[in-house]
């Protein structure tokens, strides 16, 4: 079971493979994506994340980021626990890779648990409008999905370093100016990810 993995000079965990959303364009949808290997057999426990976590030396990586075949904040206390633990042994920065959708899947705000603990969060944005949204992400939430968001985007520029938000490039040209433009009025940088295939 692959609970770490390495990209680049980051070291990436895979908490769940449950998610929210059933979007289009996601990777977990292709045959042979990383090996398939992320495709977890049970959900790890916090002991087991850190064991895995610890086992490597950590200060060959420039930051850990919380990113696997599903949603990682569907996990929201073993993410913190986590993150807590890793904080208390090591100076690497966090990285939470995430749909947004954590304060509608738990009906309430957990951005508040991120101060401290966790030094950026990457959002995915991927359209325009909520209704575009719902058509190619497929949240189990609708076209409410997409403020839920926006207001997390904004409760997690009060307590995160760095907050930005991501669109895949298989989007329109003109949907991706009027998504910088969503992250201008926001605050936030927004970084546009190549589609795998």
């Amino acid at each position: 079971m692959v609970i770490t993995y390495e990209v680049n000079d980051n070291l990436y965990v895979n908490v769940t493979n449950k998610c929210s959303n059933a979007c289009d364009f996601c990777v977990r949808n292709l045959k042979n994506a990383f090996q398939n290997d992320l495709w977890l057999e049970r959900e790890p426990t916090s002991e087991e994340i850190l064991k895995d976590i610890f086992s490597r030396d950590l200060s060959k990586y420039k930051q850990l980021v919380f990113c696997g075949f599903g949603e990682p904040l569907e996990k929201i206390d073993t993410v913190i626990e986590v993150c807590r633990r890793v904080k208390e042994k090591s100076s690497i920065g966090i990285r939470i890779n995430t749909n947004g959708q954590a304060n509608k899947i738990h009906n309430y705000d957990v951005t508040s648990k991120f101060k401290d603990l966790v030094d950026s969060v990457s959002i995915s944005l991927n359209a325009r409008n909520a209704k575009e949204y719902d058509e190619i992400c497929h949240s189990i939430f609708g076209e409410d999905a997409f403020d839920a968001i926006l207001d997390f985007t904004k409760k997690c520029k009060k307590v995160v370093k760095s907050v930005q938000l991501s669109i895949v490039d298989c989007i329109a040209i003109e949907h991706i100016e009027e998504c910088k433009k969503i992250a201008d009025d926001l605050g936030v940088k927004l970084k546009i990810r190549r589609e795998v295939k």
